[in-house]
């Protein structure tokens, strides 16, 4: 009991910041496959228009949510700074979920909404594990100086 004790301790930011990540990215995904389905489906548009598109709304419902909740309690270093930075990564982490469906549609010919969504949700987990990496990486950094533990007017997570 004392070892799973001390080990939820010594991990139990990481656990916080994962699960408020994880969180987000639940929101950020059901955004994306919303309006990826909206674009595709009911507008009628090519199926990397409406990723690329789709991956706009939801990363900047992404970018508010991890910058104001997730990543909160770190380094503000600016949000241009920030902002610009979230999207080239994001730019990047679309990479894969192109790809994806790319191959899926003209690669394998599976044209169906079922194949383009599957192709979609493969997509978005290898983006996500590389945008959780990038981001406290790069975007979100560690804090310089000590956080207070009350800060005027904000009620802390714990």
């Amino acid at each position: 009991m004392n070892f799973a004790k001390g080990l939820y301790q010594r991990f139990s930011s990481l656990l916080h910041e994962l699960t408020k990540f994880g969180t987000i990215g639940i929101i950020a995904f059901v955004v994306d496959t919303g309006t990826l389905n909206l674009f595709r489906g009911a507008f009628g548009m090519g199926p990397m228009t409406s990723k690329v598109l789709a991956t706009i709304i939801s990363a900047t419902v992404a970018y508010l949510g991890n910058r104001f909740w997730t990543f909160r309690h770190r380094e503000q270093s600016g949000l241009r700074r920030e902002y610009f930075l979230f999207f080239l990564l994001n730019g990047i982490a679309l990479l894969f979920g192109l790809l994806a469906i790319g191959f899926t549609q003209y690669t394998l010919r599976l044209e169906s909404l079922l194949a383009f969504n599957i192709a979609n949700i493969v997509g978005v987990a290898l983006g996500t594990l590389f945008r959780y990496w990038s981001y406290k990486k790069w975007v979100f950094l560690e804090a310089t100086e000590p956080i207070p533990a009350e800060l005027p007017g904000v009620k802390q997570d714990r």
